[in-house]
This record gives structure tokens, sequence and C-alpha cells, in this order.
């Protein structure tokens, strides 16, 4: 039987990468129930999930791949890594798994902003046409003058802020990418995780039921799982073609939220989420676009 090619691979690498994300998402908003803080989940996270990175680092250029020539570069990727990936585990605390995962998708959004206003890169009238729509989304989801099933406005401000984290982490990875190793950005934020949450963990963590830790370390390695094909993916095909398959995680937050958590989706999430994909789709498209037809105004990366 043939390999399959290059594309393919990256497709199903894709694709497996949100499979493992609801998962772990799911897993840590099931244990949320348990009153699991976020800075639980952020070291049990890095801590179960560090295994599967060395291995994948020991296949990768071993220890020497994770030297680097930017140690301040690589502390300001983690800070706003740590404080974007805890307000990500907030969120979930606060909010419905499928409504935290949709607002989740508005970095790219905050990403655009960024580049604009951080990197002086020129947006075209489309992609700003596809931020309008982004928030526009996120308004929906928020059900502004709902007097049932209201979506906790703490719990929207804190997905948003774990958002516009993550647009920054993007933004700083792209001015680090060129000269670090991806397996020395990887293996640092997640010893960093370990390190800052440690720290905190003396004062949020409490006991738990086997049960919860189980959930736990199920996450730390569906999250470890998860960086390894997101990574393998890139190096199979253009981001371009991958990248829209990311939406499949608010197709599984949805799924786990309905049928394990008892949390069905409302229209006004259905909703949000369809202009929320849409905008990073059209996105996505356009800038596909660029890179083939030199003529059509350029966009910036969400990658």
């Amino acid at each position: 039987m043939a390999a399959p090619d290059p594309i393919t691979r990256g497709i199903a690498l894709r694709i497996f990468a949100a499979g493992t994300y609801s998962l772990m998402t799911g897993l840590l908003k099931f244990a949320s129930t348990d009153h699991v803080a976020a800075i639980e989940m952020l070291f049990y996270r890095a801590t179960c999930g560090l295994p599967v990175v060395m291995i994948w680092v020991m296949a990768n250029g071993g220890l020497r791949a994770i030297r680097t020539e930017r140690p301040w570069a690589h502390l300001t990727r983690c800070t706003l890594g740590i404080i974007s990936i805890s307000l990500t585990f907030q969120s979930l605390i606060l909010l419905p798994l499928a409504d935290a995962t949709t607002i989740g998708f508005t970095s790219p959004i905050f990403a655009t902003i960024l580049s604009w206003l951080v990197l002086r890169e020129p947006v075209g009238r489309h992609r700003w046409l596809a931020v309008i729509l982004g928030f526009i989304g996120v308004a929906i989801v928020m059900r502004p003058g709902a007097t049932s099933h209201a979506v906790p406005l703490l719990g929207v401000a804190v997905a948003l802020m774990a958002a516009l984290g993550q647009a920054s982490v993007t933004i700083t990875l792209r001015q680090i990418g060129g000269t670090e190793h991806v397996a020395a950005i990887v293996f640092w934020f997640f010893i960093s995780s370990i390190v800052v949450a440690g720290l905190f963990m003396p004062f949020f963590a409490s006991w738990h039921t086997p049960a919860t830790y189980l959930l736990l370390a199920g996450a730390g390695v569906c999250g470890g799982l998860m960086q390894l094909a997101l990574t393998a993916s890139l190096q199979s095909a253009p981001v371009s073609v991958i990248a829209p398959f990311d939406y499949l995680q608010i197709v599984g937050a949805t799924i786990f939220g309905w049928l394990v958590l008892g949390s069905p989706p409302t229209i006004n999430t259905l909703g949000g989420a369809a202009l929320i994909a849409g905008s990073g789709l059209y996105t996505a498209w356009r800038e596909h676009r660029r890179r083939r037809d030199p003529h059509v105004p350029p966009t910036q990366s969400v990658a």
C-alpha cells in the first residue's frame, strides 16, 4: 500500500490535532466540575505533556535543538504564552465548552490588528471586513439582551483576553521563528509552564478525586500529542491548506459539550461560530490567493 502524499498526511495530522485539542479542553472542562483551578490545569497539562514533547525533541535534533541564542526572546514568548493559556483555561471554567472554544478563534482577528499596529504590515479592506464579521460573531455568541442561557460577561472578557494573548504569541513567534528551532520554542514553553505553575500551586491547588487527576493527566497527554501533530502537519503541507481544519475544534467542543457534559449548543453559539469561522476561512482564502497572485492586496498570515 502506497504511503499517503505529504498534503494528505498534513491534513490528517491537522485533523488529529483538532481532535486531541477538543479532547484536552473537554477533559479539562470535565475536571473543572471538581473545582480545579486554571493554574492546576496549566501545571498538569505541561507536566504530563512534557514526556511526549521530549520524545519528539529527541527525534528532531536531540538536546542540541533546544539550545538558544535568544533567551530573552523565549522569555517574552513564554510569558505571553503562559498568560494566554491560563486565561484560556479560566474561560473553560467560566463558559460552556463550545462558547469558550468559539470565542478563542477570534485570535486571528487580533493577530490581524496587532500585525498592523506592531509589525506595520499592510492589511487590505477584505481583511478588515473579516475582522468586523468576526466581532459580530462574538456579539452573537454573547447573546445580547438574553434573559435565559445568557453567557457570563466575565467569561467572555476572559476568553477575549486569552485570544488577544494568543495573537501576541503569534506575533512573537513570527519574530523568533526564523532563528530558533521549533523544538526549542516548544520545550522551553513547557518547562516554563511547569516552573511558573509550580510556584503558584501551593496557593491555588487543592485535593481532588482520583478520577479528576486521571482527567488532568489525560488532558496533559492530549496537549503533548496535539503539539506534535500541529508541528508535523506544518512540515507536510502549506498553512493555507491545513489551517481551515483547525475549525473542527469548534465541532469537537460542541459534540463533547453536548454528549458528555449535557450542554447542547444554542442557536447563538452556532450562528456566532459560523461567522467567526467564516471570517477565519475567508482570511485563509485571501492569503492563499495573495501568495498565488501578486495583484491581490497583501494580507496577514495567521499561522
